[in-house]
Formats: structure tokens, sequence, C-alpha cells
């Protein structure tokens, strides 16, 4: 599978990637999921301290247990909970950052973390101090990289101005085009871009249109027959060649600086249907252009740099 670099870094991460959170909770199911990804040329795992309050990372931890050079691992802090407790809040401090890679390590059961990434953010958190808390990590080994998952344009733009971010997670797809206005921006900054969201849960795939229950109040701002007429228009135009998922990865991946497509995986046959998703043909200029033209390119309405 195509790797690519993320950032400037040397971090150089299989084109899609395997999200933690549908993994589950069973140690022996995640683990056989992840030994198909790594066979099938995934290398980079994403999750997060608050999956499943902290057990997502200790099953990942556990199914990578001497298989740590095959991985990048990335995962993500900021919100703040109690094992046991139900809810979190937001705490972006780098008195709590700086525990919580601790912990993270910990239920990882490894010695650094390859990408650290800020699991939100807000224009009036304490950045400087935030990106404080990254920039001595690095320096002391805990964490390769730093980047930031978020979807606000002012908060990117502060963190792409202000820190050494390497990437930022968006959700990003055909039918939530909001993030391309900034792609311009990140290139000149050498930013990479880690999707998240690009099946538009589960519209953008080959499942009948009915069984899909994100779809039937319409999506963002498609409505449920908007979203029918579209999916039947890339079905006759592109159907002969790719899969709905396939068209969904590519288009995602021909705009720079995508680096990587993170898709979740609960079954083996699922993350098999992923990787062979992406392995369809790539999109040419012209359907990339039309696949433009008939889709909406909306803009961030709120957190506006």
């Amino acid at each position: 599978m195509e790797k690519r670099n993320l950032g400037q870094s040397s971090l150089s991460a299989s084109t899609m990637g395997l999200g933690g959170m549908s993994l589950g909770t069973n140690i022996e199911t995640a683990k056989s999921i992840i030994d198909e990804a790594l066979e099938l040329g995934i290398n980079y795992l994403d999750t997060a301290d608050l999956y499943d309050y902290g057990q997502n990372e200790e099953i990942i931890g556990k199914a990578i247990k001497g298989k740590r050079d095959q991985v990048i691992l990335a995962t993500k802090a900021g919100n703040r909970f109690t094992p046991g407790k139900e809810g979190w809040e937001w705490d972006p401090s780098k008195a709590h950052i700086k525990n919580a890679v601790k912990n993270s390590l910990s239920r990882l059961s490894i010695d650094y973390i390859d990408l650290y990434q800020l699991h939100g953010g807000t224009i009036d958190d304490p950045i400087d101090e935030t990106i404080s808390a990254f920039e001595e990590l690095k320096r002391e080994g805990y964490i390769r990289e730093y980047g930031l998952s978020s979807i606000r344009p002012n908060v990117i733009k502060e963190y792409a101005e202000r820190s050494g971010i390497v990437s930022i997670m968006m959700q990003y797809s055909i039918l939530d085009r909001r993030p391309e206005e900034l792609f311009p921006y990140l290139e000149e900054k050498q930013i990479s871009v880690v999707t998240r969201g690009s099946l538009a849960k589960g519209i953008l795939t080959n499942r009948a249109l009915h069984q899909v229950k994100a779809a039937k109040d319409g999506y963002l701002s498609y409505s449920s027959k908007e979203l029918a007429q579209l999916r039947d228009i890339l079905q006759q135009n592109y159907g002969h060649t790719n899969s709905l998922n396939g068209l969904a990865y590519h288009y995602c991946l021909s705009h720079s600086p995508v680096a990587s497509v993170v898709a979740g995986a609960s079954s083996i046959e699922q993350i098999r249907q992923n990787v062979k998703a992406i392995t369809d043909e790539s999109l040419a200029e012209k359907e990339l252009e039309n696949i433009a033209r008939i889709t909406k390119n909306d803009v961030y309405e709120q957190h506006r740099m």
C-alpha cells in the first residue's frame, strides 16, 4: 500500500489507516482485525484515550505486542475523564496533557507515541501552554510528532501559525467538502490532513440507502432526496470501475495535502473490503472535476478564521 509522509516529518503513513473506535472490546477480535490490517499493508493505527475510557488503547497495546516496529501509532488527549465515571471535561492544560501521555503509554504498553494529537480545541484555550506541553513531550522522547484533531478553521490557523504540528485530522468526504477551503493554506504550511468520516456514516457505500440510518433525515446540507439522487449519479457514472467506498476514498486522497483516510472496521471482512476499495482505480482529473461540479462546496459557517 502507498505511504505518505505526515507533514515534513519522517512518519510515513499508509494511505488507509485503521480507526480504533470500531474495534470493540473483545481482544481476540481486535487482534485478528489488526493482524489482517498489517498483513494488507496498513501501518497507521488511530485511537484516543477517550475511546471506551482508555480500554481501546489497552486493547490496541495488547494487539500490537511484538509488532511495534510495524505500526505508526496515533492517539489523542485533551478530554479529562475518570475511569468508571461517566462523562468527561475538556482540559488542554499542560499539566493534564503531560499526565495523560503517561497514562496512554501505560495502557498501550509502549515507550513512545508516534503521533500525539490534541483531541479538539477552542480559540479560547491557553494555546501557548498547550503547544508548550507537546513540544516538551517531543523533546523528552515521549512522542515523535504531534498534531491536531479539529474542524474549526480559527483553531487550525492558530496551531498552524504557532506550533510544530505535522497533521490535522478532519472530517472530510464527497458530502462534506468544507475542509477544501483550508487545503491551499495547509499545503503552503506543509501540514498534512488525515481524514475521518470519508464514507459519510455509510452513505457513500454500496449498502442500500434505506438501510443507512444517517441518510434518513439527510446529511449536513443534503436532504434525503438529494442524497438518493447523488448516489444514483455516482453509481451510474463510476460504478463500473469503482465501488462507492473506493470512489469516496480516492476522492479524498486525490486532494493535497491529504495523507491518509482513517476507516473503522469491526470484522476481518470489513477491513478487507476497505483495502479492496482503496485499490480500486484512481480517479482521472476530469472525473474529479465532475464530482466537484455535482456536489456542494459548502464552507464552515462558524469558528471562522
